[in-house]
């Protein structure tokens, strides 16, 4: 009898663990999560095939993450409610976390033009807020659900927080790191970007490693396709903010150097590659991955784009795949503004480098 007890007991997780995803039909009002789907989400996020944000809800990216996953584990593809991928792995759907004081550290205020950005030492979050669900990888909406009655907007030390179980994004840990150490086991790897798709995928052989969604570039500022390399990575970047070369590509002397922060406009990581002002970078806006565009290059949320980057080395190669930048209408070619003049060389015989241009250090 204890045998057949614990053989149906045995039965019966194994069936719990691998059944399909029960997505209700109609959804709960959002933004009520599916704990279903918010297990899924969290189970593709630890494997870093990213699904975006987290809020529990069946979406473009949780679909395209677990396609993504199941392929490169080499099961069949499957739609959400036909997903049966063993999530036992995932024992914990939530977690919790005190606000401590030195968290204040990395809250505090945020101008919105880049003139006066570029009077601040650091870029900080705007909100505890904002801090919290880059921490957890989620839409500010769930925590708001997750933590009522509590006004998140008053957030202060002390008080305990229900967020999403993920690895945490732990800004205290980044410093500034002019260029990343290569790791020449990693050459081989390459990045393969399907800018139609929005997805970013890294592969060593016929294995894909990972895959995230991004933001590309579009219209006349869409991502140049092509076959690149990664000319460096740089952690915590300052940024040249040049209208000029946001706008049209063309550098002019009208800029402002932004500093390192959560809230640069790249974000927490560069990865450069061997087009000038090209790049893989985090964003500040994490909220909006796939769902808007860029100036040309392909941004990612700072708690992907941290994880990305312990799968590269300089000198990778990475292939872009997608429509070409629209021409402009002649009337704006010709009003392109004018290229500065080169600057100074910083001492004879040397050249100021990719990095140096990009983000403005001498």
């Amino acid at each position: 009898m204890k045998q057949s007890l614990t053989l149906a007991i045995s039965l019966l997780l194994a069936f719990s663990a691998t059944s399909a995803l029960t997505i209700p039909d109609p959804l709960p009002k959002a933004p009520e999560p599916v704990e279903d789907i918010l297990r899924l989400q969290i189970f593709l996020d630890t494997q870093l095939f990213g699904p975006g944000k987290l809020d529990g809800r069946p979406g473009e990216f949780t679909t395209k993450a677990l396609k993504r996953y199941q392929s490169s584990h080499g099961m069949p593809e499957t739609e959400l409610a036909d997903c049966t991928l063993d999530l036992s792995s995932v024992t914990e759907l939530y977690t919790s976390y005190t606000i401590r004081q030195e968290d204040l550290k990395f809250v505090g205020e945020l101008p919105r033009q880049p003139s006066e950005q570029s009077k601040k030492k650091y870029l900080p979050y705007d909100s505890l807020l904002e801090f919290l669900t880059e921490r957890f990888h989620c839409a500010p909406e769930l925590l708001e659900f997750l933590n009522r009655p509590m006004k998140m907007d008053d957030l202060k030390p002390g008080d305990v927080v229900k967020a999403p179980a993920v690895q945490p994004f732990l800004i205290e840990e980044l410093t500034e790191i002019a260029k990343l150490p290569e790791v020449p086991e990693f050459q081989q790897r390459v990045i393969k970007i399907d800018t139609k798709e929005k997805l970013l995928g890294v592969w060593d052989g016929e294995k894909m490693l990972a895959s995230l969604p991004i933001t590309p570039g579009s219209g006349h500022l869409a991502t140049p396709p092509g076959t690149w390399r990664i000319l460096g990575i740089t952690q915590m970047p300052t940024f040249r903010w040049d209208k000029s070369v946001l706008e049209y590509g063309v550098r002019s002397s009208t800029y402002y150097q932004l500093p390192i922060g959560p809230n640069n406009p790249v974000g927490v990581m560069w990865i450069g590659l061997n087009r000038p002002g090209i790049g893989i970078h985090g964003t500040n806006s994490p909220q909006n991955i796939g769902r808007s565009s860029s100036h040309g290059c392909m941004r990612t949320a700072n708690w992907d784009v941290v994880r990305l980057v312990k799968l590269l080395t300089k000198g990778m190669t990475v292939i872009i795949e997608g429509p070409p930048p629209a021409p402009r209408p002649v009337e704006v070619a010709k009003a392109l503004p004018v290229v500065e003049p080169p600057a100074a060389l910083p001492a004879e015989g040397q050249k100021r480098g990719f990095f140096s241009r990009l983000f403005g250090r001498k």
